[in-house]
């Protein structure tokens, strides 16, 4: 990635064989998991690298966004992602900043800088040139969450630059929304004794 400048950003006080898709994101999934967010009186804050702010882009064109979106760090260049979202110095030195335990500690550091209840990251490669030994379009996305450990996805996306971001958001708000379903059927089962198991 290059050494480009990282921003805090805050929003206003009011309002397995994955292919890159043509459009940003997907708003309905990104609108249902404000709701359940707004519903639970909840936040959210992004921590993006290959995104450059994608993310922040998509909940915030959600309807009701400033309920529940605090803001972003595009932390762009490796020395930001350490120095503002506390990811470990030694695990960039040894792994690189494409790796899915760096997504996790972004979304995690992303959310203690911002004080929100969930954090999500972006990391990855999206070209036009391999990075750190690591193949244009490798991407993971990771999520962190008030009751559990962060949890990461990995993804290898096929096409060009655009398109590998573009898939890149859409992956990251799905496990959202997945890891806020998740969530609530928890706490359900801790209330009702039920199983609680939902397929993704």
């Amino acid at each position: 990635m290059s050494d480009e400048r990282a921003g805090i950003v805050e929003s206003p006080e009011t309002p397995e064989s994955p292919e890159a898709p043509e459009t940003v994101g997907d708003t309905g999934e990104t609108a249902q998991a404000l709701k359940l967010l707004a519903d639970r009186g909840q936040t959210v804050a992004a921590a993006e690298s290959l995104t450059g702010g994608l993310v922040a882009a998509e909940l915030t064109a959600a309807p009701g966004a400033s309920a529940t979106v605090r803001g972003s760090v595009t932390a762009y260049a490796t020395e930001v992602k350490h120095r503002v979202l506390g990811v470990d110095a030694d695990l960039l030195a040894e792994r690189g900043a494409v790796d899915p335990e760096v997504a996790r500690q972004m979304a995690a550091g992303v959310r203690r800088v911002l004080g929100t209840d969930w954090g999500l990251a972006t990391t990855g490669v999206a070209g036009p040139e391999p990075q750190d030994g690591q193949p244009v379009g490798r991407v993971h996305v990771a999520v962190a969450g008030p009751d559990t450990a962060p949890v990461a996805l990995s993804l290898d996306l096929e096409g060009d630059r655009a398109g590998i971001r573009a898939g890149s958001v859409c992956a990251v708000i799905r496990l959202f929304l997945s890891e806020l379903v998740e969530n609530a059927a928890t706490k359900d089962t801790e209330h009702s004794g039920g199983n609680g198991c939902l397929q993704p």
